[in-house]
């Protein structure tokens, strides 16, 4: 059993490397530790995850967590893992960024707990009111250009890029030392924690602490994750990221994303991204070998993560909308679940003066959809009670559709057999 916190990471696979001691400290007292989290965007994606569920395991155990926003070092751009050049992103657009990334941190960490209340910080307040030429004084002082040369994300990027890097990605680990060394005077800030391509930054915080404070501080770093397969975990087949805000990933999406996980994956996830326990992972991963059809172990790691992003309203809405791919209820989905599901599948639409009066006959939609070759054989797909009109059973073909059985007003759905869908949109 885990008896400190990096026990209880390393069960679950999660520690990369650390600096000496840290063991040490953390079996004989509660630290403040903070992650960094880049304002490229104005959501987290799951890649985020991996650090930030980590920050709420160290807040469980006892303790603190810091969540930066890094509104200052997000002007300048971290080199790290980059090949180009990155663009400048404006004040406003980081300013705002920053405060939506700041809503979704809220939600995985606990700011209420009186022991060890988690905390948001921004470092634009206090790197944007640094002069140059202090920071030159107070911080590039303890560095030598040969040290910063010799660390992965600047030599990596030198050795891509014919380009090579401008001064100002070349001074982002100036930083980010600065940062930790900032929270190190300020709130006791002792670690810092990070994927495994931030190792370099981190550990210049804390050799900055070390030649400028004269004191020991800590770094420890986590795996990048890959898939099995070596595609790059976070994205879809269609190369797109998977974001935790709702408006740019459905709840319905993001649940497909984790429950479509691959089975050589799937207990990895577990152990990062859940609060399951060693035996409740150990028991999925017992299924995953004997009964892989059955998908348990996926569809447990959807329902956690799932629950945790969007609460429990957002995850009955993706297992509405899941259901609804398998012959569940669509009537009940809103119209932006109803579009999002059914996004890819074939689609046509019918003019909402069509469905006045008498409406449209089924047959005369199954034609002009596909799902028929013919009237013919619309009637006897329907007499063999394949074809189901939003859900419910084609009993009659002579059956006509009218304008108060679309969806929402907008919506007609046709499916024969379990899977083969057409939307009709109404227009």
């Amino acid at each position: 059993m885990a008896t400190t916190i990096l026990d209880e990471l390393r069960w679950r696979g999660l520690v990369y490397d650390q600096t000496e001691g840290l063991d040490e400290l953390v079996s004989r007292e509660k630290v403040t530790l903070y992650n960094g989290f880049d304002p490229t965007a104005d959501s987290l994606h799951i890649g985020n995850l991996v650090p930030l569920m980590q920050l709420a395991r160290w807040q469980r155990l006892g303790h603190t967590p810091i969540a930066l926003a890094g509104g200052g070092t997000g002007m300048i751009g971290d080199p790290s893992g980059k090949s180009s050049e990155r663009n400048l992103l404006t004040l406003d657009v980081i300013d705002a960024n920053v405060e939506q990334i700041k809503v979704q941190l809220a939600s995985i960490l606990d700011f209420e707990v009186k022991t060890n209340p988690a905390r948001v910080v921004n470092n634009a307040d206090w790197l944007r009111q640094v002069s140059l030429v202090e920071f030159l004084r107070d911080t590039g002082k303890h560095f030598t250009v040969n040290y910063m040369l010799a660390k992965d994300s600047v030599k990596s990027r030198m050795e891509r890029d014919d380009s090579g890097i401008s001064y100002t990605e070349f001074s982002y680990m100036l930083l980010q030392a600065h940062d930790f060394r900032h929270l190190f005077d300020t709130v006791g800030c002792q670690l810092q924690t990070g994927g495994s391509d931030q190792w370099g930054n981190i550990v210049a915080g804390v050799e900055l602490i070390r030649r400028s404070r004269a004191q020991k501080a800590h770094a420890l770093v986590y795996p990048l994750l890959v898939r099995a397969d070596g595609s790059k975990f976070g994205k879809t087949a269609e190369g797109t990221s998977v974001w935790l805000s709702p408006a740019r990933t459905s709840p319905y999406r993001f649940y497909q994303y984790w429950f479509n996980t691959d089975d050589a994956d799937v207990v990895t996830y577990l152990k990062y991204f859940t609060w399951l326990s060693q035996p409740e992972i150990a028991e999925l991963s017992n299924l995953v070998i004997e009964q892989p059809e059955r998908r348990e172990a996926q569809r447990r790691l959807a329902r956690e993560v799932t629950r945790m992003v969007h609460g429990e309203t957002g995850l009955a809405r993706a297992e509405a909308a899941s259901q609804a791919l398998f012959g569940g209820d669509v009537t009940g989905l809103d119209a932006a679940d109803i579009e999002d599901i059914f996004a890819e599948v074939p689609s046509s639409e019918v003019g909402r003066e069509a469905l006045a009066d008498g409406g449209v006959a089924v047959v005369d939609l199954l034609v002009s959809s596909g799902l028929a070759s013919s009237k013919a054989d619309a009637r006897r797909k329907i007499q063999g009670g394949g074809i189901y009109l939003n859900s419910e059973r084609v009993a009659d073909a002579a059956q006509t559709v009218a304008a108060p059985q679309a969806i929402h007003g907008r919506f007609l759905l046709l499916r024969q057999g379990k899977r083969q869908y057409h939307l009709v949109r109404v227009k």
